[in-house]
């Protein structure tokens, strides 16, 4: 429905610092002139009720016909409501304000029925910001509350599908943010001049990192990507397994991981101990052989102490039979 009372004010009543940054910011709006403007015509209610009075089973038509009738307000109504609500505290005012603009509501979210496979939930969402705009509206800015309510309903569904567009929610940072609402438009931008859209050049054009915008790509390319780890494995489900069965961590587990700590420290202990014991030869044989890094060869070891090969290791295998006996206690 148009506007009435003579040209449009200049004076505009943007939201307020309430919206998280970057939730309402650079977004294209209805204006009051689209107030009143038909459904989209794929959700229109098919010719329904007839004779019965009947509305249709489908959730989302049946929403539709519920609001087709709802009031539509000329600019003195609306500037007549917001006063009683704000200086009275009616609740039907507000109720008529809510009321008045739900088709707005539903036109906003059908632009984002491609980001989601539930359009209702948008709408939802859409529901509750446009019940913060009635709260916070302001009728003596000399804008309808049409176009200001579109900043809260598009602030709210975007930040419902940023937090809901994947199973697996990645952080949100400013930047993927930003990415979120303005990757794609200025990536059709570009291409529009015939300029190949690549992530460094987006990336300079957003002021972000190119591998926020390579991860925001992938993320919007690819939405629903996520797989359940119960999903059975194949086309033949009968076999009984699922994803979570084929899947394994080639690393050691927390288990080995423990008890190699632990051994560890044992020895740190033992060792010092240990060596006191022995005699020249024997910790000689002790630090080339068992304790480092890179052992010599039994005939490098004799070579070096002046030994022979067989004797290097006889006293190899006594030093291991002497420290199994001092660790014995640890291995009950």
């Amino acid at each position: 429905m148009a506007s009435t009372g003579g040209p449009k004010s200049k004076t505009r009543q943007s939201p307020p610092d309430e919206i998280p940054e970057g939730e309402g910011a650079d977004l294209s709006l209805e204006d009051e002139d689209h107030q009143g403007e038909t459904l989209p015509v794929a959700y229109s209610p098919a010719e329904n009720a007839g004779e019965t009075g009947l509305v249709p089973t489908d959730p989302l038509k049946r929403y539709l016909a519920e609001i087709r009738n709802a009031p539509v307000l000329s600019a003195e109504q609306e500037q007549s409501l917001a006063k009683r609500m704000h200086e009275q505290g009616d609740v039907n005012a507000a109720k008529l304000l809510v009321s008045a603009n739900l088709k707005n509501v539903v036109r906003i979210a059908y632009e984002y029925r491609s980001m989601y496979h539930n359009l209702l939930d948008l709408i939802q969402e859409g529901n509750i910001g446009l019940m913060k705009a009635v709260s916070k509206f302001d009728p003596t800015k000399g804008v309808r509350l049409g176009y200001y309510a579109s900043w809260w309903i598009r602030s709210y569904i975007l930040k419902y599908l940023l937090d809901n567009f994947r199973l697996v929610r990645i952080g949100t940072s400013q930047a993927q943010k930003k990415l979120f609402y303005h990757l794609m438009r200025e990536k059709q931008r570009l291409e529009a001049q015939g300029i190949t859209a690549g992530p460094a050049l987006l990336a300079h054009n957003l002021q972000v990192k190119e591998k926020d915008v390579i991860e925001m790509e992938q993320r919007l390319l690819a939405p629903g990507a996520e797989t359940s780890l119960d999903a059975p494995v194949g086309k033949d489900s009968s076999n009984g397994m699922n994803l979570l069965q084929t899947l394994f961590d080639p690393g050691e587990s927390a288990d080995q991981i423990l008890e190699k700590e632990e051994w560890l420290g044992i020895l740190e202990r033992e060792i010092p101990v240990f060596t006191s014991t022995l005699n020249d030869k024997e910790r000689m044989v002790l630090a080339a052989r068992l304790l480092s890094e890179d052992p010599k060869t039994l005939q490098e070891v004799a070579d070096e102490f002046g030994l022979t090969r067989e004797r290097v290791r006889q006293i190899e295998s006594k030093l291991i039979e002497k420290l199994k006996k001092r660790l014995e206690p640890y291995l009950k």
